[in-house]
């Protein structure tokens, strides 16, 4: 099956260094940020009520879609020319927090999408408005799960590959396929590093075959993060663009110079960033609003509950009352510390065009790190809750697992604190996941 021609005219965008006077300047709590996080506060009832049939349904129902799409929450970094908000990063940070107090499903989803928006910005005009233009439209992408390859043919590229763990795939109008380049013969190409030649091809959903609509986990159930697959498929040359989804080649070492970006067709602050940034923000988010509900609600909880081998009430226990203490230092610490960075990281990439290798770093560091601190907090108010916490009727065992699910995610790995130590030794570090 072919997609629907659009003209693939290419223009090419400047590259860093850059005017600042070019560049919007960076604002922190400006009334447009505020009225986001509000609007996603607002939203939090709706999603904690809708949260046991999110799990259970392991799709976000109709109701709650329509909620995220009046808020316009699928379209925070969609370029403006696109009618997208562009929106800075520390308020898309406090906005996922907000959303994964009402459900974590819903917040991550969310967060994945808003990274699949970074590829708008290195479309064609046409193409981008064919993916993105409608008020409802949703892309979604998950990684190859076996061999994906494109490879070039008249007009265009033959896709064929399977990818896995595509959250949100199944309220999405496109997804996002990412390829290594062959060619025409079918032999994959390599850059001059050795390094693979990528392409992400963005196609409607129609158009893949779903393999595995179970997706049984243990937690973030509501994500509906199928596999999908397609072989042989026809990819206009506009709608298979440079792998800015993955970010690979904008994940450099402390020397390296700026690659060229000839694609790249937006010049505003946030396409001078790595799409990582939206995962790393966004994931390290859904853990800390995960862990500050279990937390406000074993709060609530240790007000009434007296433990039958106790006596008094748990807010009476000194232990308890430290442990909540710990808990509310380490969420706070870590909410902090992240937005400490993400406005430093604003206002650098808003002043000089380059999100600079020290702030990448520390992004890496602070979200990985936050995510471990978040399940802490979560397993604290778990451990406190008692026999409570083990019915389904009770919020607890389900943010347990939703946090648990997180904690699985690359974003969380140990890895990536290995690699910040080896930069802060003095040594070169892995920036694959930069």
């Amino acid at each position: 099956m072919s997609l629907s021609p659009f003209c693939a005219a290419r223009s090419r965008a400047n590259t860093p260094p850059v005017n600042p006077n070019d560049l919007p300047a960076a604002a922190h709590a400006t009334a447009s940020s505020i009225d986001w996080i509000t609007k996603a506060r607002a939203l939090t009832p709706l999603l904690a009520a809708a949260a046991p049939r999110i799990e259970a349904d392991k799709a976000l129902p109709p109701e709650v879609l329509d909620a995220l799409h009046a808020a316009k929450m699928f379209r925070m970094f969609l370029p403006r020319s696109i009618s997208g908000a562009e929106l800075d990063l520390p308020t898309f940070f406090e906005v996922i927090l907000a959303i994964a107090e009402g459900d974590a499903s819903a917040a991550w989803s969310v967060a994945q999408s808003n990274g699949c928006a970074f590829s708008a910005a290195y479309m064609a005009p046409d193409a981008a408005r064919a993916v993105f233009g409608d008020a409802r439209a949703v892309t979604a992408w998950g990684f190859p799960a076996a061999p994906c390859h494109a490879r070039p043919v008249e007009g265009g590229w033959r896709v064929t590959g399977t990818w896995g763990f595509g959250s949100g795939s199944r309220h999405a109008s496109w997804v996002g396929a990412h390829c290594n380049v062959c060619d025409a013969q079918g032999v994959p190409l390599k850059k001059a590093d050795g390094a693979p030649v990528e392409r992400t091809a963005l196609i409607p959903r129609s158009e893949v075959t779903i393999t595995d609509a179970g997706w049984n986990v243990i937690g973030l159930r509501g994500t509906g993060s199928d596999t999908y697959t397609v072989k042989d498929l026809f990819v206009p040359a506009a709608y298979c663009i440079v792998p800015r989804g993955m970010g690979r080649d904008q994940q450099l070492p402390p020397d390296a110079a700026a690659p060229d970006e000839g694609e790249r067709r937006e010049s505003g602050p946030l396409y001078r960033v790595s799409p990582s940034v939206a995962y790393q923000a966004g994931f390290a988010a859904v853990a800390l609003g995960i862990a500050r509900t279990m937390l406000n609600d074993f709060i609530a909880l240790a007000s009434k509950k007296t433990p039958a081998s106790a006596g008094t009430l748990l807010r009476d226990n000194s232990v308890i009352q430290a442990r909540v203490a710990i808990s509310e230092a380490r969420l706070a610490s870590m909410r902090a510390w992240i937005l400490h960075i993400l406005r430093e990281s604003w206002d650098e990439v808003s002043r000089t065009g380059v999100h600079s290798f020290e702030q990448r770093t520390a992004l890496r560091l602070a979200s990985t790190y936050a995510i471990s601190e978040a399940r802490k907090v979560a397993d604290d108010a778990y451990d406190d809750c008692g026999a409570t916490a083990i019915f389904e009727a009770n919020p607890f065992e389900r943010r347990l697992r939703d946090i648990r699910a997180v904690t699985q995610q690359l974003q969380s790995h140990a890895m990536h604190l290995q690699a910040a130590g080896q930069h802060y030794l003095g040594l070169v570090p892995n920036t694959r996941f930069f």
